[in-house]
């Protein structure tokens, strides 16, 4: 098992991919509401929202109260409406797919430009640095250095939703754009550029 096997529970995929849509979902929407005239206002959901009707209707029901037994939703009845929020481990779970799903999308044309994260995370947030490190493995980084990953393409975005998603300042995680690394042919090499 490598050093990092522990943390790949971490960035596991999820058991259903209705539990993820339903989350990314509601990550997205903020919060959704349905007549609350019926018990059966999940099958009434399922049945308004076109997007999840790809789903069998107990499948979505059952992921629907599973994420609700899990405490990752919050349904609240107010004013004849039921209103479906995420708690703050519903937005956790949710921010995981995100990450999960994060890549680096690669250019046809290659600008020129080195892209270098430097980070530099403490001892005692060990645990965040090395999966922010494991990440940028996953992503397609190249390691120059133990706390220096280069990257061929833009990954501002990528960057900055994992800085976001871990808690790292801006004294931690630094990206810097350069037009030229000394010896830079093993990086070309690797990102398979001329």
């Amino acid at each position: 098992m490598s050093k990092l096997g522990k943390y790949k529970y971490y960035f596991r995929k999820p058991k259903s991919e209705i539990v993820k849509d339903i989350l990314s979902w509601l990550a997205i929407a903020g919060a959704i509401y349905v007549a609350a005239s019926s018990p059966y206002f999940v099958m009434r959901l399922w049945r308004n929202l076109k997007r999840w009707q790809k789903y069998p209707k107990r499948k979505f029901y059952t992921a629907f109260h599973r994420l609700q037994k899990e405490d990752c939703l919050e349904i609240r009845k107010k004013n004849h409406q039921i209103y479906i929020t995420l708690t703050e481990k519903g937005r956790i779970k949710a921010g995981r797919f995100q990450i999960d799903s994060l890549e680096v999308k690669r250019l046809k044309k290659w600008d020129k430009l080195w892209r270098m994260v430097i980070f530099d995370i403490s001892q005692l947030r060990k645990f965040y640095r090395d999966l922010f490190r494991q990440k940028l493995k996953d992503l397609g980084f190249y390691q120059l250095q133990k706390s220096v990953w280069v990257h061929a393409f833009d990954c501002r975005d990528e960057i900055e939703l994992l800085k976001e998603f871990f808690g790292l300042s801006e004294k931690e995680v630094c990206l810097v754009v350069a037009k030229e690394v000394d010896n830079d042919d093993k990086m070309r090499e690797f990102f398979g550029l001329k």
